[in-house]
This record gives C-alpha cells, structure tokens and sequence, in this order.
C-alpha cells in the first residue's frame, strides 16, 4: 500500500495482480488497484477528472485523461472518503502508474490537482 498527501487529499493505492490471458493472440497481464481518496479538508470537494501515466515495461509510457472515475464524479465531505476499484492490462508483468485528479472545492470553487502516488505493479511470477 503507498499513501500521498496533496493539499489535504490524501490518496491511497493497493495494486493486485488478477492473472494472465490471451488476446489477439499475445499475452496480457492483467492488475487491479483500489484507490481510496479521503478529504482531510474542512470543505467539501468533488473529483471532476483523472489523469493517469502508464509504464508498460515492454512499451512506451501511454497517458489517458478522463472523466470521473469509473463513471462517478463523487464529492467527498471533510474527514470522509470514497473507494473505487479498477484495473489495466499490460503487455509484460512489470509495469506502473501514476497521476492525479482534477479536484474542485465546492465552497470556494477553486480547481486543484492531487497527486496519486507512483505504483507499481509486478506479476510474482516476474520477481525473484
């Protein structure tokens, strides 16, 4: 589990690795991550958009931008949190991810990005 704290959003990611499976006749290595994004503020917030950099090891660095997360654009009230799952394929069982979410304070109306923390995702099979 790693933990980063970004103007009072604190994001926490878990990373699981789901197994392997052919597609298009290549092998795919498939990871899922649980993210949990608690408000440490005193004003409500709401998640409007992410960013995310994806490091395959045998490609190059793909970035994907987009709406809410799965589906939701959740707003968050001081000292709660909102958890969601998710997941990506990768071509090799090594790889990583980061980013962050496009926040906004519903009291003030400012927009502002908090960081999700690097992490990585390895297929046991692939470490010694």
């Amino acid at each position: 589990m790693i933990t980063l704290v970004t103007k009072g959003i604190k994001v926490t990611v878990q990373t699981s690795f789901e197994g392997t499976f052919f597609k298009n006749y290549k092998m795919h290595y498939a990871f899922g991550y649980t993210i949990t994004i608690e408000n440490q503020t005193k004003e409500p917030v709401q998640l409007i958009s992410r960013h995310w950099d994806v490091l395959d090891s045998l490609k190059e660095m793909e970035s994907i931008d987009g709406e809410g997360v799965i589906g939701k654009k959740p707003v968050i009230q001081p000292g709660r949190s909102h958890t969601y799952s998710s997941g990506t394929l990768l071509a090799s069982p090594i790889g990583a991810m980061k980013g962050f979410y496009e926040m906004v304070n519903l009291s003030t109306t400012e927009t502002f990005e908090a960081e999700v923390p690097t992490f990585k995702f390895a297929a046991p099979f692939a470490l010694n």
